[in-house]
């Protein structure tokens, strides 16, 4: 077996549930040893049990928040000494329209999707490019690549997508990849949590965890810089770059259900 010192090192993001705990799983089978980042502690501490018990993987734990300066640091700090891939995964939505959200509630919004994906990326980015080898993974959503699906949450992940594409173009050659994953619906806790209803959505939407992270580790395979997991939203992604803005709007709003979220 090889020595501890030898194993890859992941960070991941919001690891507790969802998304986020479907690459901590994948990355421990594949032989990373993790770094785990979320608020709860107690929650943090079971998945690592699990990780060790399943895969031997260990796991060091990082209870912040990143929605504020102190649990960003705390990350960044990590980051500073070097990993082998990091997960931007943690994110959010909110129910409600724009005008009726808590201004607290949307700032905590954009400094988790947006300040949060920013700095732990400018942190990991050293240490991987002095390495000549490295991946990042920045979780966005389709929300960012198709107008009309809320408001904030549509334009932090947009925000991702544009951060993630901008930065690809200078590590070409580096030896250093960078993902935007856009999935779209998935079996999570996501919208229960942002308390939105999502009962009119037709079950050919939805995707699965295991869908969304196979399609993300197939598409770094082939240097694929956005991911867009599912036939369907490849085809939904294609054709609103082909038809008006306006027209693509109307009917995200019938089939997105970009009211009552932000």
């Amino acid at each position: 077996m090889a020595s501890r010192s030898l194993r890859p090192v992941a960070l991941v993001t919001g690891p507790t549930s969802g998304l986020g705990a479907g690459f901590a799983e994948r990355l421990a089978r594949r032989g990373y040893d993790l770094v785990l980042v979320a608020r709860d502690k107690q929650r943090l501490a079971d998945l690592a049990a699990d990780l060790e018990q399943q895969f031997d993987a260990r796991s060091e734990i990082i209870a912040a928040d990143l929605g504020t300066d102190e649990g960003r640091a705390a990350a960044v700090e990590r980051l500073h000494q070097g990993v082998d891939f990091l997960v931007n995964n943690a994110g959010f939505g909110l129910s409600g329209e724009f005008w009726t959200a808590a201004p607290a509630a949307l700032q905590a919004q954009l400094d988790v999707n947006v300040t949060a994906v920013t700095q732990l990326t400018r942190a990991a980015l050293p240490s991987m490019l002095g390495n000549a080898k490295g991946s990042i993974v920045n979780v966005a959503s389709v929300a960012g690549l198709v107008p009309g699906r809320g408001s904030t949450y549509s334009g932090t992940k947009s925000y991702v997508v544009a951060f993630t594409e901008g930065l690809s173009n200078g590590l070409v050659g580096t030896g250093v990849q960078i993902q935007a994953l856009c999935p779209g619906f998935i079996h999570t806790e996501f919208h229960e949590r942002a308390g939105i209803p999502m009962e009119s959505i037709p079950e050919f939407m939805w995707l699965s965890v295991d869908q969304v992270v196979t399609a993300s580790f197939e598409d770094l395979e082939k240097g694929k810089v956005i991911s867009i997991p599912g036939w369907q939203y490849k085809v939904i992604t294609s054709a609103s770059r082909l038809v008006p803005r306006g027209l693509a709007r109307r009917v995200t709003k019938l089939v997105g259900r970009g009211r009552g979220r932000t």
